[in-house]
């Protein structure tokens, strides 16, 4: 465990303290109890190091420190205290003496807490924990169910043509010719599917037969409905599909394309066909329907179509650490053994589950992203649209790609929306916007305000668009707000008119002017 000075030297060059690292100066002394305080904060943050004799500040100076004369008594005094084995190090620097306190990871599923309080760090100081973080270090202990034996079942609860397709897609995905050579119970094996002999659930919910399903987990059955008006209550069609998903993936989606109509778009002298449901952009909603629902809730997965949109509705809510917000960026399977073989067949890729390519073809095609916003604690919901807004959008994407090369990713897509709709774009995602400024599709306003480049909106034929998009110019604005004073020399000019003539300035904009 010990830290030489070159280990050390690093410590000192951390840009910023993280959750695995303090400094604290401490140059004559540091309570014990605020060493175990800061070691419970630590050991629930995933373990780190409390270092003394060090100011906090970058650059760090080591200043020595006299706290904790005798470390191996110091270790177990906060062993008695905190019931966690500290380990307490002395390290002798050229500059003066320092400790080290290391604190271990807290246990899984275990939040740790002191005096009534589960601890953590805010910048310098300690909080306690809120209820959801307490919630899902709580469930990190959680078994997963997909890897569960069902002790009632065996081999006979597979069915034959499931096996088969869970073979050629393995084969399909890995390119290895062999596995055709293998038994089902050693493909099964080798996938995670069995275990000492017995089925687990995952195998159920992939191949299971109908039967098998019905007596050992009913509750995993997609039930797909239509309805011709979203006013309805009633339904114009339902299916029941009650065996494993390899099975009835295909029919799912062939009892939606039945009624996926084609819009056909004229947009000048082009004519676009984009169907109202995209299948990729269904079958990615469906499996993450699948592969991340709570199986512990009794409850089957919704498929709800209409003329214009499409619902998927799961229970169990997102998984721990997965929010509407950040969705495209937290990679968090609730069954970790499911999602696996499904990547192994290629079906999902684990990295993205699937989401980021729902966004970019419903940009790609001028869709409305798909929808969360009525997802809840309960279930996940997402819809959707069909409706195609703007085509114009569309081929100027494919324009730009063809003519610069420029390949959007997902988050520019998200941001290139954003800035049609005039709407901010978030913090998380600025850091894209210097690249669309090089590739020419977006224009900076002033300090922090970013359009859509003059050529998109030459591009869609919308060239007044972009005049009262990008702002008439301080110039233009001068005159205007000189013309109203001289016409009310009289009256006078209230600030609240003054900002009617040029509404796209904020009031200071126009105080400045003025």
């Amino acid at each position: 465990m010990a830290t030489t000075l070159e280990d050390f030297a690093r410590l000192l060059g951390v840009p910023s303290e993280d959750e695995h690292i303090e400094f604290k100066e401490a140059k004559s002394h540091f309570e014990l109890d605020a060493a175990a305080d800061y070691c419970i904060a630590l050991a629930n943050e995933g373990g780190g190091r409390l270092i003394l004799g060090v100011t906090d500040a970058v650059p760090r100076q080591v200043v020595g420190t006299r706290a904790f004369q005798n470390p191996h008594r110091t270790a177990e005094r906060l062993r008695d205290t905190i019931h966690l084995r500290v380990d307490v190090e002395e390290v002798e620097h050229p500059d003066g003496r320092v400790v080290i306190l290391h604190a271990p990871p807290r246990p899984i599923g275990t939040p740790l807490a002191r005096r009534g309080r589960f601890l953590m760090r805010s910048g310098s100081a300690l909080v306690g924990m809120t209820s959801d973080q307490i919630r899902r270090i709580h469930e990190e202990g959680q078994p997963d169910f997909s890897a569960a034996i069902c002790q009632a079942a065996d081999l006979t609860a597979l069915s034959p043509a499931g096996l088969q397709t869970l073979r050629q897609a393995w084969r399909r995905k890995s390119g290895n010719g062999r596995i055709d050579q293998l038994s089902d119970e050693q493909m099964l094996a080798d996938l995670g599917l069995l275990r000492d002999g017995q089925p687990t659930y995952a195998s159920l919910i992939l191949v299971g037969s109908e039967s098998a399903i019905a007596a050992h987990l009913p509750w995993a059955e997609i039930i797909f409905e239509y309805r011709s008006d979203e006013a309805n209550i009633r339904h114009n069609e339902r299916r029941e599909f009650h065996e494993g998903f390899l099975l009835c993936h295909d029919g799912i989606w062939e009892a939606a394309n039945l009624r996926n109509d084609v819009e056909h778009y004229q947009d000048g002298l082009w004519l676009l066909d984009i169907p109202v449901l995209n299948e990729r952009v269904v079958r990615e909603a469906l499996l993450n329907a699948v592969s991340h629902r709570d199986y512990r809730l009794h409850g089957p997965v919704f498929v709800r179509q209409f003329p214009r949109k499409l619902e998927v509705v799961s229970p169990g809510g997102l998984p721990e650490g997965v929010t509407v917000d950040n969705i495209l960026r937290a990679q968090v399977p609730r069954n970790p053994l499911l999602a696996n073989v499904l990547e192994k067949c290629g079906l999902i890729e684990r990295s993205g589950q699937g989401v980021d390519l729902m966004f970019e073809d419903c940009l790609r095609e001028g869709k409305l992203l798909p929808d969360y916003s009525r997802t809840s604690h309960n279930q996940v919901y997402v819809t959707l649209p069909g409706e195609v807004r703007d085509p114009s959008f569309v081929r100027f994407l494919e324009a730009v790609d063809r003519e610069k090369g420029v390949r959007f990713s997902i988050e520019d897509l998200i941001v290139l929306d954003l800035l049609k709709r005039d709407e901010r774009v978030p913090e998380e995602l600025a850091s894209r916007l210097p690249q669309l400024l090089d590739a020419g599709v977006v224009e900076r306003r002033g300090r922090s305000r970013h359009i859509l480049s003059q050529d998109y909106y030459r591009f869609v034929d919308q060239r007044g668009v972009y005049t009262r998009v990008a702002g008439l110019n301080r110039k233009k604005c001068k005159l205007l707000l000189l013309q109203h004073i001289e016409e009310n020399r009289k009256e006078g000019s209230r600030m609240r008119d003054m900002m009617d003539v040029v509404p796209h300035l904020t009031r200071d904009q126009v105080r400045s002017i003025i």
